[in-house]
């Protein structure tokens, strides 16, 4: 009855008013996907199991939601969700459904709508540059020669059935689960693989294509991507004719799409993807690197390098690990301080924080290079440590082989503090450390957002400033093993992380507040 006495009204208005020139309405302000991300790459099978099975599954992620609120983070990031005779899912044997293993499409479905109703996105990692034996494309042309699908794979001799190589020469794989298989090269610039590529990302991002994205993927991470592909020369000025264009499709479904790059060359900053393939952000790698060094040089090189490449409106991703090098925690003189640094400096650098399941507890691995099998990278992606024990419900430890050299290597042991039970309420813990960072960098838009500017200090200490929004901030860290006294803009003023801020202890990070003076 009410909206009908208010149509009502308003026909009446219009009849004794002249009629108006309608005002018209401002452009709806573009908000940057990545502006306030912090994202959070989970190695699903190792996270969080539902069923009891061992493995890490989607109904996991859905219900550590909360958890990962907790810590403040907005976005994840999964590992490849599709079916592979590997443990991590990155050779497909088919690029269609979901590995049985981490449940069905319909799982997918309510995790999607769980993390949207909370305002979080979600990542999906893609790498289809390679396929494996099994794949039905290359079932169907190893048993025919002239079927289609012999068009989507690359050969060294397509007449005897001899397929290209994939990545790093591999042309089989050992892996952990005890058997041997094929791998090789799609043939990306082949028009039937553009055009399948084009509708299987669109299906992810609206998948039942009615213009709606609220059930779709957020966006996207392109594992091992490059413009000439593995350096062959056979796919070559891929940035610009295989994948800007199926951004540019991408984007026309939904504006608001996030693509990572990941180089496959670490030393590159990345400005190619970012120009070239108009990728949204990339990973700062060599701001990793230093990090994990603890080097003041390299550390100001790569900051003002990344700063100097990166355009207006996109992103680097800071991190200080992932799922292919060692954990931090397991470094060589590692030290409680120097992992709390770590993290802070991931938080506040310029940039959108992206961390490593498990690094917020201090989880422990490192790549094991005695094995000749995708074995190798397992210590680094060891089951995520809800509870102080192995046994209880919810450990993904699907690598259990008891009298096995990996089971009875691995870091992971019954109450060694790094777990979320033993570290949750616990002042003093790397987690307490971690959802106060994220908690700062949440309230103020000057540690998100905010202008970046390398100050002189003394040797071995870096201070950052930070400036924007009506804010301005010093981030100061002693990369030293000695005590080093700082004296620089904000010396007085009280730690926002907590501690004093005459002197920094060894690897010590604080952050000072300063007047705000403008950009």
């Amino acid at each position: 009855m009410k909206s009908t006495l208010i149509a009502l009204a308003a026909l009446l208005a219009a009849a004794i008013a002249p009629p108006a020139i309608a005002a018209p309405r401002p452009a709806p302000v573009a908000v940057d996907p990545l502006d306030d991300a912090v994202v959070y790459h989970i190695f699903q099978r190792s996270f969080r199991d539902s069923n009891g099975d061992g493995h890490g599954d989607l109904n996991g992620i859905t219900a550590s939601l909360p958890y990962l609120q907790s810590l403040g983070v907005t976005a994840i990031l999964l590992t490849p969700l599709y079916p592979s005779r590997v443990y991590h899912n990155y050779f497909a044997t088919s690029f269609e459904g979901i590995d049985p293993a981490y449940g069905t499409i319909d799982d997918f479905r309510r995790l999607v709508a769980e993390l949207h109703k909370r305002g979080m996105k979600i990542f999906l990692d893609m790498e289809f540059q390679y396929l494996a034996e099994g794949h039905p494309w290359w079932t169907a042309a190893l048993a025919d020669r002239a079927s289609p699908y012999a068009d989507y794979m690359l050969w060294d001799d397509r007449a005897k059935g001899v397929a290209e190589e994939g990545p790093f020469g591999l042309r089989e794989i050992i892996n952990f689960n005890k058997d041997t298989h094929g791998v090789t090269t799609v043939a990306m610039k082949a028009p039937v693989v553009r055009a399948y590529f084009d509708r299987y990302l669109h299906d992810w991002v609206d998948p039942n294509r009615d213009g709606k994205v609220d059930d779709g993927v957020d966006g996207f991470r392109l594992d091992h991507m490059m413009d000439d592909l593995d350096s062959k020369g056979l796919l070559t000025d891929l940035f610009t004719e295989f994948w800007k264009p199926a951004f540019d499709k991408l984007r026309r479904v939904n504006p608001q799409l996030v693509f990572v790059a990941e180089q496959a060359e670490w030393a590159d900053y990345g400005e190619g993807y970012l120009k070239r393939a108009d990728t949204s952000a990339v990973f700062a790698f060599r701001i990793h690197e230093a990090i994990r060094k603890f080097d003041k040089a390299a550390l100001v090189a790569a900051i003002d390098r990344t700063a100097a490449i990166t355009p207006p409106g996109k992103h680097q991703f800071v991190f200080a690990e992932n799922h292919d090098v060692s954990r931090i925690a397991s470094d060589p003189e590692i030290t409680p301080e120097k992992l709390r640094t770590a993290a802070a400096l991931a938080f506040f650098l310029k940039g959108t924080p992206i961390l490593y399941y498990g690094q917020e507890l201090g989880t422990r691995g490192a790549i094991d290079k005695g094995y000749d099998s995708d074995e190798s990278g397992i210590p680094v992606r060891e089951a995520f440590k809800w509870a102080a024990v192995d046994a209880a419900p919810g450990q993904a430890i699907w690598y259990r082989r008891p009298g096995e050299r990996f089971w009875d290597q691995r870091y992971a042991r019954d109450y060694d503090r790094v777990s979320v039970e033993e570290q949750t309420g616990q002042p003093g813990s790397l987690l307490t450390r971690y959802r106060a960072l994220a908690a700062l960098r949440r309230a103020h838009p000057a540690l998100r957002t905010g202008t970046q500017r390398v100050l002189d200090s003394a040797p071995g200490l870096l201070v950052v400033e930070r400036s924007g929004s009506g804010e301005r901030f010093v981030i100061v860290s002693n990369l030293t093993s000695a005590v080093k006294r700082y004296d620089g803009p904000g010396a007085g003023s009280p730690d926002m992380i907590g501690g004093g801020t005459a002197s920094l202890h060894p690897w010590q990070t604080i952050l000072l507040r300063l007047p705000y003076t403008g950009d």
